[in-house]
């Protein structure tokens, strides 16, 4: 690939706004002419030698850009023949980890979570319901399946969060709106690290696994059965419940640090 002029990068930072290095700057110069060529996964970017023309920075600006973009994921670094440096692709999993390297020191509650929970799972569940194939309702009973008793110990009751959770995350697996799976699943594992950082699982709580399972179990039918009011009054309901009783185990477990 090469460039006949050099691009433009903008080399002064809004008002208000830390100013931006150059080698950031010619990485996002980077990104914005990947979008704008519709250059996917796998498709090879220009050379360095094409990079310092197109851009008129120096090798050590280009080199720098590269490596941010590669740290961000966004392209990847083959070396030998047929080597060079390919478009990129962020995984969910990355994504999300990232993301909750952000919020790690944010100090979120658990009303910040189901803030959100709140407001997406329902709509989620209302536009999934009549739209799963069997083979997908079948998973969602076997994780169900996996804690079909309260659990005896704070281990146990830890494990069944965690599979609770991903039940949610499945689910959100399956929205055909990218942004709001990628959301709901974001949320169901950030709490899910919450629960097990904060011992939120301990004492174990038989009601949250009652009520819990039933509202699972009942979904499903709903979902089975193409109901999307109902499979969204459903959730809501578990929403709000699932909310109280998890801000009642967030309370016993601060009650107890301060009686420690």
């Amino acid at each position: 690939m090469t460039s006949r002029k050099s691009e433009t990068v903008p080399t002064k930072a809004k008002t208000g706004e830390p100013r931006r290095s150059r080698p950031v700057q010619v990485a996002d110069a980077i990104k914005d002419w990947v979008v704008s060529q519709g250059l996917r996964k796998g498709a090879r970017l220009p050379s360095e030698t094409e990079m310092i023309a197109r851009y008129a920075r120096s090798k050590g600006t280009i080199r720098e850009a590269m490596r941010i973009l590669e740290a961000q994921g966004l392209i990847e670094t083959r070396t030998g023949p047929g080597g060079g440096s390919f478009v990129g692709e962020v995984s969910v999993e990355r994504a999300r980890a990232l993301l909750g390297n952000y919020f790690y020191f944010k100090n979120l509650s658990i009303r910040d979570i189901y803030q959100i929970r709140r407001a997406l799972e329902p709509e989620l569940v209302a536009t999934l319901a009549g739209q799963l194939a069997e083979p997908a309702l079948v998973e969602l009973e076997t994780l169900i399946d996996q804690y079909p008793e309260p659990a005896a110990t704070p281990d146990e009751e830890r494990e069944q969060h965690i599979a609770s959770l991903k039940f949610h995350s499945r689910l959100a697996d399956h929205a055909d709106n990218e942004l709001l799976g990628f959301l709901i699943g974001f949320m169901a594992q950030i709490l899910s690290d919450l629960t097990v950082s904060r011992q939120l699982y301990s004492p174990p709580n038989v009601e949250l696994w009652q009520r819990g399972r039933a509202y699972q179990m009942d979904l499903v039918r709903a979902l089975r059965a193409g109901d999307g009011g109902l499979a969204r009054r459903i959730m809501a309901d578990h929403m709000e419940t699932a909310q109280t009783l998890m801000e009642g185990q967030e309370e016993q477990v601060l009650t107890r640090f301060f009686a420690e």
